[in-house]
Order: C-alpha cells, then sequence, then structure tokens
C-alpha cells in the first residue's frame, strides 16, 4: 500500500465505504516481510512516497524473484531492479514467470516490473552523458527518474573534448528542472554545465578512464572541488542515485508530488 491508496483509505473509512475493521486489517499488515535471507520493506512507500527497490548485484536470481514476488504480493504496483546483466536477465525470465512482465533495459542493467509512473513533475530532468562509455550509468540515472513519474531528455556524447557539442544543447540545459551531469576521465562536465543552468546540477563520476582515473577516483574529486555554485556530487558509477535525488527535486512543490 502506497501513500496514496492509504490516503483513499481513510476516506473511506470516514465516508463509510469502508469499516474500521477492514481498514485495521489492511494497515496492520506488517511492515516487514521475513524472506530468511532478506526482510522486505513493504511499507516504504507509505513513509517515503517511493517503494522498497531491488538492488541485483552480488543477488542470486532466486533472491531477486522472492523480492519482486513478496513487494508485488504485498501491494507494490511497480518494482525497479538495478545492476542485472543479462545472464541474470536470462536466469530471472523462467524464475519470474508466474509475475506480471519484466520489461529490460540492457543499457541500463534495469528491469522494470509495472511500468513507468504517470509524469508528474514540476519540469523536465536532463541527463548530459559526457561520452559513449558512460551510457550505461547515464542511463541508469535516466531510467530512475522515468519510473518515478519524471520526464527526462537525454543529452548524449557532450563531454568537453567537443565543447561544442554540449553548447549546441544550452537552451535545454537552462530551462530545466535539474541536470544530471555523468562523466569520467576527469569529470570536468559537471562544472561546464553547473556554468550554463541556474537549476540544481547533480554530478556523477563514472570508472571511466585511464590509469591515474583511479577507478573514477579523479572525476569524484575533480566534481567535488568544482568551482561552479550548486553543483552536489553522488558516489562513483551511482546513476540510480542521481536519479532519485532529482525525481525529489523535480517533485517540490509539484502535485503528485514524491511519486
Amino acid at each position: 500500500m502506497d501513500r496514496a491508496e492509504l490516503e483513499r483509505l481513510l476516506v473511506d473509512v470516514s465516508e463509510g465505504r469502508a469499516d474500521v475493521g477492514e481498514a485495521l486489517g489492511r494497515i496492520s499488515l506488517a511492515p516487514v516481510q521475513d524472506l530468511g535471507f532478506a526482510q522486505v520493506d513493504t511499507a516504504r512507500a507509505v513513509r517515503q512516497g517511493v517503494g522498497e527497490v531491488i538492488y541485483g548485484a552480488s543477488k542470486t536470481p532466486e533472491q531477486i524473484a522472492s523480492i519482486a514476488a513478496a513487494l508485488l504480493e504485498s501491494g507494490q504496483e511497480r518494482v525497479l531492479i538495478t545492476r542485472v546483466d543479462e545472464d541474470k536477465h536470462a536466469a530471472l525470465v523462467p524464475l519470474m514467470a508466474d509475475l506480471p512482465p519484466l520489461d529490460y533495459h540492457a543499457d541500463a542493467r534495469m528491469g522494470i516490473i509495472g511500468g513507468m509512473a504517470e509524469e508528474s513533475g514540476a519540469g523536465t530532468i536532463v541527463v548530459a552523458c559526457a561520452g559513449t562509455s558512460d551510457l550505461p550509468v547515464a542511463e541508469e540515472a535516466a531510467l530512475t527518474a522515468q519510473f518515478l513519474g519524471n520526464h527526462v531528455e537525454r543529452l548524449v556524447d557532450v563531454g568537453v573534448a567537443g565543447v561544442h557539442r554540449l553548447l549546441a544543447h544550452a537552451d535545454a540545459i537552462a530551462s530545466a528542472s535539474v541536470v544530471v551531469a555523468v562523466a569520467g576521465m576527469e569529470g570536468a562536465l559537471a562544472s561546464v554545465v553547473g556554468g550554463l543552468t541556474s537549476a540544481p546540477v547533480i554530478a556523477v563520476p563514472t570508472s571511466v578512464g585511464y590509469g591515474a582515473s583511479y577507478g573514477g577516483l579523479a572525476a569524484l574529486l575533480a566534481m567535488l572541488n568544482s568551482c561552479a555554485s550548486g553543483v552536489s556530487v553522488v558516489n562513483v558509477d551511482n546513476g540510480f542515485g542521481a536519479g532519485y535525488q532529482a525525481h525529489l527535486i523535480n517533485h517540490v512543490g509539484a502535485s503528485g508530488a514524491r511519486g
């Protein structure tokens, strides 16, 4: 049960369409379902507005399928699964045959059950990707934001090595509600984007780069030291975290806030 469903239930009780016993039974379901290997948070949508997301890395296909089934059985209508490679997806297909279809996005390594939420954000989230090698992280951010009910515009391969490619999209960047800047190497994209917009910029360093990039550490430190005001930084390769944070910003004051 999410926040909106809870509100409808309480209205039904107040207007006599549901009795107290029925409401109590629905609300008092255990907020955590113990699967032995996982404690599934079935009440997260009531507290936070967004249901639990399954982090697929290091989980077996059987564990992912069981968690997804538990979330759906608890009333969560849509489930997002991150960090699922193609081999794991292939193994999930037969395990989830009795569940609603899993829409798999190989480029973002994500699976979605139940489709995208209706767009309800205040404006557009722009996800700007420095290079093609950064696309998996950028797509993770973009799809996360879309899943949560945001309009997303993608700018692909607009790194500062050819800054004219970025400047060609200056209008889109300037009019965005939030910009997610995804870059590896030296991570300069976030600072340049920060100088082109009054919107918050969420910088995502990636692990793309040669030896001295140290698996994304160089980009992370560069973004943390950005001279552009309004730039915040998430962890290396954390496209999901950036997309989620962009969603929260884009829903401040919007109807249907918090997805």
